[in-house]
C-alpha cells in the first residue's frame, strides 16, 4: 500500500521464484506477514473452514509439491534460506510483522521440526527450543518457541504475545532514536521523520523482546521502559536487514477481515514513512573516496 500510494514500482515475488534464485535480481525486499516457520500464521485451528485459509493450505501445499519438497514447512525454510542468501550477497531486506520472527526461527531451525503436525504430518519436536541455531539468524538468539498449535503466537521474541490472552501488552508508543549522518548514515535514513514518538500498533509479532537481540544488533526505535524494542537493523553479509514490529501503523488492533488502510486519509502517517524510508536504501550505498 504504501509503495502504491508513493507511486513507487514494484514486482510481487512468489516461493517459487525465490527458490529459483530469481531474487538477485532486485536490490530491496519487502516482507510482511508471512510465516516461514509453515504453520499458516497458526491460523489453521482458530479459523478452520475459513475459504481464505483453505486457498492458502491448498496453494502451498500445491507449491511444496510442485518443487520437490515433502511439506509446506520444508518449503518455507527453504525460502527463509534463500532469502538470507539474498541478503548475505549485498541484498537490502525490510521485513514487519510475522515476517520477522518467523524468518528467523525458520533459519534457526535447519534439521529441527518446529511446525505443528498439521503442517507437515509430524509433531513438533518438544525439544526444539534447544536444538535451535541461532548463528544461522539475522538478529534474534535463545528464544523458547510457544509449542501450543492452538496459539497464534510463535515465540517469546515479541514482547506483546499478541495472542496469548494472560500474557498480552497494552499499546503504548515508540521513540526513534537519533543518529550522526556521518557517522551513521543508514540508522540515520531509517529514523528520518516528521514525529519522534509514533503510537504503536499490533501484529502477529508486535514487539522484540531485548534480551533475545544479538550482540551488534542497531536499535532504532523503542518504548521507553519497557523490556521491548520496535525497529531493529543490522548487516548481514554483504547486505543488509531491517525489522519492524507490527502489522498497520494507521490501523493499530488490525484483525483479519478488516479493510485495507485507505492512505490517502492518512497523507502524513509517520509509521508509514517509516516503511518509505527503507525504500531509500540503494541511495545509502557505500562509495569509495578519492585519495
Amino acid at each position: 500500500m504504501a509503495l502504491e500510494f508513493a507511486g513507487i514500482e514494484y514486482d510481487k515475488v512468489w516461493d517459487p521464484e525465490v527458490v529459483a534464485g530469481e531474487l538477485s535480481a532486485y536490490e530491496w525486499l519487502h516482507l510482511h506477514h508471512e510465516d516461514f516457520t509453515g504453520q499458516f500464521s497458526k491460523f489453521y485451528l482458530t479459523f478452520a473452514g475459513s475459504p481464505w485459509l483453505t486457498d492458502m493450505v491448498r496453494l502451498n501445499n500445491r507449491t511444496a509439491r510442485t518443487l520437490g519438497l515433502d511439506s509446506v514447512a520444508d518449503l518455507k525454510k527453504t525460502v527463509a534460506r534463500g532469502i538470507r542468501q539474498y541478503v548475505d550477497d549485498g541484498g537490502f531486506l525490510f521485513a514487519m510483522c510475522t515476517a520477522t520472527e518467523t524468518l528467523e526461527i525458520a533459519l534457526a531451525a535447519e534439521g529441527v521440526d518446529v511446525a505443528a503436525q498439521y503442517s507437515d504430518g509430524t509433531p513438533m519436536d518438544p525439544n526444539a527450543s534447544e536444538r535451535l541455531q541461532w548463528h544461522r539468524s539475522f538478529a534474534f538468539q535463545g528464544a523458547r518457541l510457544e509449542l501450543s498449535p492452538a496459539i497464534a503466537s510463535f515465540s517469546d521474541i515479541d514482547g506483546h504475545q499478541v495472542n496469548y490472552p494472560t500474557r498480552r501488552q497494552s499499546l503504548g508508543a515508540f521513540k526513534l532514536f537519533n543518529f550522526s549522518a556521518k557517522i551513521d548514515p543508514v540508522p540515520t535514513m531509517l529514523v528520518q521523520c516528521h514525529r519522534d514518538v509514533l503510537p504503536d500498533f499490533y501484529g502477529l509479532t508486535t514487539s522484540f523482546n531485548r534480551d533475545r537481540l544479538k550482540p551488534g544488533v542497531t536499535v532504532l526505535a523503542d518504548e521507553p521502559g519497557a523490556p521491548w524494542v520496535k525497529y531493529v537493523h543490522g548487516e548481514y553479509g554483504k547486505g543488509t536487514w531491517t525489522f519492524l514490529g507490527g502489522h498497520d501503523p494507521e490501523d493499530p488492533q488490525h484483525q483479519i477481515g478488516d479493510p485495507p488502510t485507505d492512505l490517502s486519509l492518512y497523507p502524513n502517517s509517520p509509521g508509514y514513512r517509516l516503511i518509505l524510508n527503507n525504500v531509500l536504501f540503494p541511495a545509502a550505498k557505500k562509495r569509495e573516496l578519492k585519495t
